[in-house]
């Protein structure tokens, strides 16, 4: 082959090659999402014209300042270019796309999942901070087992009183004392029905998971206690369970005295159950990332977390470990009155 037309055939393979590259590059798309920082609300602030959180029937205190709640972003549908693109700027990790959206699910179904998981975080938040308040609650029997020894004996809609002569304000106080009797026991329970009081008995059964438990065949569910007290949230298109802690804190802020956040940018993360415990969650670090950007100097990190938070720490950023809500707020104490904190 003369050489003019070797050159010709080697320029023609090198274009074609770098096209095919091009067009790989951008157009077939991999199967990995970029988890980044997302955004961050601050609980105590608006969204639009609707506080972020909305209190009726109840004295509030006025607020400042910030108590933020954080997300992480997930881009998904990237090519090849994208996906370098993201790992390469730092700001982003990459992680299959099955582990976000599993293959058994659209990802419309798995968004209204996310969405049910913020609803589920917003009535624990509303419950863990009406219990800290002391404010009223009702444990109400949302269940009861056809085939369980409560059946037949408590109803749907009773509100629980008293079980075994304990006063019970939780569902983890009815498990430990029902746990704490053996099978076939004769329990004595005080309920509401209606608007009388009803003494009942149920004699225990065998727990299915451990035949040494005592079982008794109902679903409690906490619930707010005072019909007049309405608390809504408005944090927009945001989905999952990690902003219970701060949401939290936003009411309880709201309904005392005082600021919780001393004058700080706080910001922070966690999941939360109606008696105060603090859960780990997803994307710390993009978190802690996105707060710091946004101007927090003092990050809420559930314990569980810790370890990761700590690896990739932002300058300027204070982690504090949180395993309860008690912890939290007795942090934010210590904040102001300048006192030293649990670090992660």
């Amino acid at each position: 082959m003369p050489p003019g037309i070797r050159r010709l055939v080697t320029v023609a393979v090198t274009v074609l090659t770098f096209v095919v590259l091009l067009v790989v590059g951008t157009s077939v798309k991999v199967p990995y999402v970029a988890l980044g920082p997302g955004p961050t609300v601050n609980t105590l602030g608006m969204n639009g014209d609707k506080p972020v959180v909305q209190i009726e029937g109840a004295q509030l205190d006025k607020t400042s300042g910030n108590l933020n709640l954080t997300t992480v972003s997930v881009v998904d549908g990237m090519s090849l270019f994208d996906s370098i693109g993201k790992w390469i700027s730092g700001d982003y990790t990459l992680s299959p796309r099955d582990r976000v959206f599993p293959p058994d699910q659209s990802p419309e179904q798995v968004r209204e999942g996310n969405l049910r998981d913020m609803t589920d975080s917003e009535d624990n938040a509303t419950l863990a901070a009406l219990v800290h308040l002391n404010r009223p609650t009702e444990l109400i029997v949302e269940e009861v087992a056809h085939d369980g020894p409560a059946a037949g004996v408590l109803r749907k809609d009773d509100v629980l009183l008293s079980v075994a002569g304990t006063p019970v304000k939780t569902t983890s106080q009815v498990q430990q004392v029902i746990r704490g009797s053996a099978p076939g026991t004769a329990v004595a329970m005080d309920v509401r029905r209606g608007t009388a009081t009803e003494h009942v008995k149920v004699t225990l059964g065998k727990r299915p998971d451990d035949p040494k438990l005592g079982y008794l065949g109902v679903t409690p569910e906490l619930r707010n206690g005072d019909p007049n007290l309405k608390i809504t949230f408005n944090v927009g298109d945001i989905g999952g369970p990690s902003a219970g802690l701060m949401m939290t804190l936003a009411v309880i802020d709201k309904l005392t005295p005082g600021p919780l956040n001393s004058g700080k940018f706080i910001a922070g993360t966690g999941t939360i159950d109606p008696e105060g415990k603090v859960g780990e969650i997803g994307g710390i670090t993009h978190k802690t990332r996105a707060a710091r950007d946004k101007g927090a100097t003092v990050f809420l990190v559930p314990a569980g977390n810790c370890a990761e938070a700590k690896g990739d720490k932002p300058d300027g950023l204070e982690l504090v470990k949180v395993s309860t809500l008690d912890n939290a707020l007795d942090s934010l104490k210590k904040l102001g009155e300048g006192q030293p904190l649990p670090q992660c």
